[in-house]
């Protein structure tokens, strides 16, 4: 089993686990009222607070209009705004860097080149990302894939390098260089709306489509031509060649990485990993609320457990 193909498990197996509980969170209904006669007491306490709150007063008419038309929220709707201007602070199961996606956005001003730079290289360089590819790097050294590398600490050195260069490489081709170039915008803009297959097609088709600076609908060149480009760039450039490992058994040869089939195989990988990334993002907002109702849950389970 190849470090590609342990990478793709382990990511199937997180999208399945997160989308079974979006589907059934979807399937049950809307809470009805509260049966005071059931109400524990800090609930009752909670609910009597609530009906003693005064009305709020209504402002002038300028302030309320512009109360109307509330700020684009970005996944999770408790993320707040990015260090770069028209971007998020969201992270994917509270780890992975989230930074290029939005929820409820509509019409939002385009990433200027800096802001694209800016923030895939915040992306790239996160915290988070160097025990991930030194989680990979330990896979792949322990299969000894790319045989090339040798064993070792110096064998774990070049295949941590190779991975967070993998990685980087992509992220900076379909996120920063070819939508400067070709004006496109990188950010992806979650639905939220409609049925799980709905929602479900409408982020696969975004592998595909995508909008411009200028707003419109546009192939997405950066994804695919930009994920080309990196897999050719990091196959044939750091991956080992052909070489000749001396065993035990006796020198035994190993081909090279640097082959075309090799570059398409790592090309579908790549696309098969974005596509899969971009299905977790459109309904990332809705586990995430799942996750904090839960958790608002226990908290209040766990006061009523102290309540005499």
């Amino acid at each position: 089993m190849s470090i590609r193909s342990a990478v793709r498990s382990f990511i199937t197996l997180a999208v399945l686990s997160s989308l079974s509980s979006v589907a059934l969170a979807q399937l049950v209904s809307p809470a009805s009222a509260p049966d005071s006669s059931r109400q524990t007491p800090s609930e009752r306490v909670a609910q009597s607070n609530t009906k003693d709150e005064p009305e709020p007063t209504p402002k002038s008419s300028a302030p309320a209009q512009e109360q109307t038309n509330p700020p684009s929220t970005v996944p999770g709707a408790s993320s707040t705004q990015g260090k770069v201007q028209g971007t998020s602070n969201d992270r994917l199961f509270y780890a992975l860097p989230n930074f290029l996606s939005l929820e409820n956005a509509g019409q939002v001003s385009p990433l200027a080149t800096k802001q694209k730079f800016s923030v895939v290289a915040r992306s790239s360089f996160d915290y988070v990302v160097y025990p991930w590819y030194g989680f990979l790097a330990g896979i792949s050294q322990a299969e000894n894939s790319e045989p090339g590398f040798g064993q070792g600490f110096g064998g774990y050195g070049k295949r941590f390098a190779s991975a967070l260069a993998d990685g980087t490489i992509e992220n900076f081709m379909t996120g920063a260089v070819l939508p400067s170039l070709l004006h496109q915008d990188p950010r992806f803009f979650q639905s939220g709306k409609g049925s799980f297959t709905h929602r479900a097609g409408y982020a696969v088709s975004r592998t595909f489509v995508t909008r411009t600076d200028s707003g419109n609908a546009q192939f997405n060149y950066s994804e695919i031509v930009g994920s080309a480009l990196s897999a050719a760039l990091s196959t044939n450039t750091y991956h080992p060649r052909s070489t000749i490992i001396a065993t035990k058994s006796g020198p035994r040869f190993y081909g090279s990485d640097r082959t075309l089939t090799n570059t398409a195989s790592v090309w579908g990988s790549q696309l098969g990993y974005d596509t899969i990334t971009i299905v977790v993002k459109e309904f990332w907002p809705d586990i995430h609320r799942k996750l904090s109702q839960r958790r608002k849950e226990t908290n209040v389970a766990q006061l009523d457990s102290f309540t005499p």
